[in-house]
């Protein structure tokens, strides 16, 4: 989004006698492009305070005289005949300590309310005393745009080359999953990762896609709710889902050519419920749509969110989703996600399974940014089902236990994976000895093969591995009822991944 929604916004705040504009953002350089665009369309000066500094304005060389003081600097604002507009950096350093600061804050804003003024604060929430929570507005401001950011890529590139030759070798393809990756930075943080990109071999290429990746990683673990995933497993090293590999191609080229899409009448995937047979895939698949796409993997673990403090819980949960949404696009893998909503959740918990599945479904329902959620379930049947009435995800597809071909495929990938040359083993024997296997238990037969044949000096071989299969109980043995079961619910619920 531009800076003209959130300009807008603020124009008619102040306009309305709102003295005190928070805005939700740690982006300066961004802060300060927008509040000079608000003060020249609302022709007023502009002045900005820090403790170095103390008030200057921002038109003018020079400090206001004894204003490095916040209180003193507060009391000049109280005290002035002419509306204005005054950026403070650093509130969150006095409040809510000071009883001194509060009152002259409070008459500043008194007085800015009269002359149609405002005092803006930007970046770390505010702990404001309720006498002035209730004067405050907040403005959120959304990071930058796809334009903002092919703006600042010609400009970087532009100046660079003032100083060197700079070749830049990337597709329309490429170019944009460049801007994509760059989304979720602040302006000074894409231009510096954007230059040093540069400078490190004189060229702008795909490869530097990685240092954006990289650079986006360490803020998202630095949150401590979402994890990133590298890019590793591709559709191609998923066996078996052909129905599910086919929905996902048919949208490969919204993802790839976004404009494109939307200038053709579609919208971006809002995203899918993988449900099934434990062990069969659906973990892989999210990891691979990922990858399939072009897009960063975020995971969130439904135990991360849970905080014993009121509210903090709701609050993780909405702090994810805006960080997701600031990541856009992007792909965002809820493990297991019965265990965040289930529909038992109620008094027991004090009410906190119910409050955050409000804010879960809202959140679904209201989100424009290019967010794909990828949900895995276990036990889908224990989700309420607010979660699972049409138009909250695309499709629910169901996962079951692989067929003979495909447990012969997923045998082949795992041989692969490990070194094993699969014409040296006879998969079609395996795969009919493997009945009801899933996935995960078809690894761990080549796995405890692979054990057996190291530890006992003997070779790895067809019989081994059937062996191996022959000592397994796979969970359609052990839990016949419970996937059973799975089953019956699926059957005119969801379409098959098959």
């Amino acid at each position: 989004m531009s800076l003209e929604d959130p300009l807008k916004d603020a124009e008619l705040l102040v306009r309305s006698r709102h003295p005190l504009l928070l805005l939700e953002t740690d982006d300066r350089a961004r802060v300060r492009s927008l509040l000079r665009h608000l003060a020249d369309r609302m022709e007023l000066p502009l002045f900005r305070w820090t403790r170095a500094r103390g008030l200057v304005r921002l038109d003018q060389d020079g400090s206001i005289y004894e204003t490095k003081e916040a209180e003193k600097a507060l009391r000049h604002v109280g005290s002035s005949d002419v509306p204005a507009l005054y950026f403070f950096e650093g509130l969150e350093a006095k409040l809510p300590g000071s009883a001194l600061f509060q009152s002259k804050l409070a008459e500043a804003l008194d007085r800015l309310e009269e002359l149609r003024g405002a005092i803006i604060h930007a970046g770390p929430a505010l702990e404001l005393p309720a006498s002035l929570a209730s004067r405050a507005s907040s403005v959120p401001l959304p990071g930058p745009s796809r334009e903002e950011l092919r703006e600042l890529l010609t400009r970087v590139i532009r100046d660079l080359n003032r100083k060197q030759h700079v070749k830049v070798e990337l597709s329309r393809t490429e170019l944009g999953r460049l801007l994509d990756q760059l989304q979720g930075l602040t302006m000074m943080e894409a231009e510096k990762i954007v230059t040093r990109a540069i400078l490190e071999d004189g060229r702008l290429g795909a490869e530097d896609l990685r240092h954006v990746a990289e650079h986006k990683r360490r803020i998202i673990e630095r949150e401590g709710l979402l994890e990133y995933y590298p890019a590793e497993d591709s559709m191609a090293r998923v066996a078996g889902m052909d129905t599910f590999k086919e929905w996902l191609r048919k949208r490969s080229a919204l993802v790839e050519d976004p404009e494109g899409a939307r200038e053709f009448g579609l919208d971006f995937p809002r995203g899918v419920l993988l449900t099934g047979v434990p062990g069969c895939g659906k973990s892989l698949c999210a990891r691979a749509v990922a990858t399939e796409w072009g897009l960063p993997l975020l995971r969130l673990d439904p135990a991360s969110l849970y905080n014993r403090y009121i509210g903090e819980t709701e609050k993780n949960l909405s702090r994810a989703m805006t960080l997701a949404e600031e990541m856009a696009p992007v792909v965002l893998w809820i493990d297991e996600v019965e265990k965040a909503f289930s529909s038992g959740g109620g008094s027991e918990d004090g009410g906190v399974s119910r409050r955050i599945l409000g804010t879960f479904l809202n959140w679904m329902q209201e989100r424009r940014a290019p967010v794909f959620l990828l949900a895995t379930a276990n036990q889908v049947d224990q989700l309420p089902a607010e979660l699972l009435r049409k138009g909250r995800f695309d499709e629910i597809f169901f996962v079951d236990l692989p067929d003979a071909e495909t447990r012969a495929e997923i045998l082949r990938i795992h041989l692969e994976n490990r070194n094993r040359d699969p014409a040296e083993i006879d998969l079609q024997r395996l795969a009919a000895a493997t009945e009801g296997f899933s996935g995960a238990e078809l690894e761990q037969v080549v796995v405890s093969a692979l054990y057996a044949a190291f530890a006992d000096g003997t070779p790895f071989s067809t019989e081994l591995l059937a062996r191996e299969a022959s000592e397994t109980r796979p969970l359609s043995v052990t839990a016949r009822e419970r996937v059973q079961e799975l089953r019956r619910w699926a059957s005119d619920r969801t379409v098959s991944a098959g």
